[in-house]
């Protein structure tokens, strides 16, 4: 009888208590603490991101990013946020080249309505550059690179590359003239080059503008000028200075032209097309190198018109 009044008495304590254990766990906050390692989820609205505290673990950096892109898929147990993944889109494949992390989706990615991609794409991509070792993001669908609703190659992305994401900002569109400075025929100077672009609002003009020079110009009359191959990690502007930073591929001049042709077509441009004074290259985040030992890129660069070719 007392062992029988024992458990009855502890049956009802449990149950007394689970209100209470369960009223705990469900007013647990999600958001990270300070200090705490996190992602990014869709809000309740699904209209922007909210942050969600998740622990990184691997053993190595794409340890960690199959760790992150596995909760970002991961179904939420909370109606406060969702993952950014929908259940149909499956990530196929991913791998580090340098800095560089690319990540395959399976055809479904583009079933996606545009402004649910627009926040999947930021979601992912802002919870994958806070992992050491990895500096920015390229998407391909089935093996062939992202482009936007316009058709326009999305290409490399960071951190830099989204605002506060809600349904009027991600929908932006402006168009622009740009200058940018490209090679002459001899390979010793500087020609501008006049081009209008149509540009989501979330892509910084310094961005769109370095990512020109790599693409080359688009009319007779000028040349390439930087390495096709070289990476841009990040590019962002701060008091005044450009801050440019590429993989060590920049370093190796594609073309035949001088060493301060490729540095000063990314200078003039950049200083001629934003607020910029001055533009700082670095390479893999750091300032101590020289452009084919020539070009000294420790200190930030102030615009070169000596090299302008004058105009016919």
């Amino acid at each position: 009888m007392k062992i029988r009044t024992r458990i009855i008495t502890g049956v009802l304590c449990f149950f007394i208590l689970l209100p209470s254990v369960l009223l705990s766990a469900c007013g647990r906050s999600f958001e990270p603490a300070e200090g705490e390692t996190f992602v990014y989820c869709l809000n309740e609205e699904h209209t922007g991101l909210v942050k969600v505290a998740f622990e990184f673990s691997g053993e190595d950096t794409m340890g960690i990013v199959e760790s992150v892109l596995g909760k970002l898929q991961e179904p939420s147990d909370r109606i406060e946020y969702t993952a950014p993944i929908p259940e149909n889109v499956e990530v196929t494949e991913c791998g580090l080249r340098g800095s560089i992390l690319g990540v395959d989706f399976n055809a479904a990615y583009e079933e996606m309505d545009g402004l649910s991609e627009k926040l999947t794409r930021a979601a992912v991509v802002r919870s994958l550059v806070q992992i050491d070792g990895v500096n920015a993001v390229a998407f391909t669908i089935e093996g062939e690179p992202l482009v936007d609703s316009e058709g326009h190659l999305v290409g490399l992305m960071n951190d830099d590359d989204f605002v506060e994401n809600n349904e009027s900002s991600l929908d932006d569109y402006q168009t622009d003239t740009l200058a940018v400075y490209f090679a002459d025929k001899t390979g010793r100077q500087l020609v501008p080059q006049e081009t209008e672009v149509r540009y989501s609002s979330n892509v910084p003009k310094e961005k769109l503008i370095v990512e020109r020079l790599l693409k080359g110009p688009s009319e007779s009359g000028a040349y390439p000028a930087v390495n096709p191959d070289a990476n841009l990690l990040s590019v962002t502007i701060n008091d005044g200075i450009c801050y440019v930073n590429f993989d060590s591929a920049f370093l190796t001049g594609a073309y035949d032209v001088l060493p301060e042709v490729t540095v000063y077509s990314i200078v003039n441009s950049l200083i001629e097309g934003t607020e910029a004074q001055k533009v700082q290259i670095t390479i893999n985040g750091e300032t101590d190198a020289k452009y084919m030992e020539a070009v000294d890129l420790s200190q930030p660069l102030e615009k070169n018109e000596g090299l302008v070719a004058a105009e016919e």
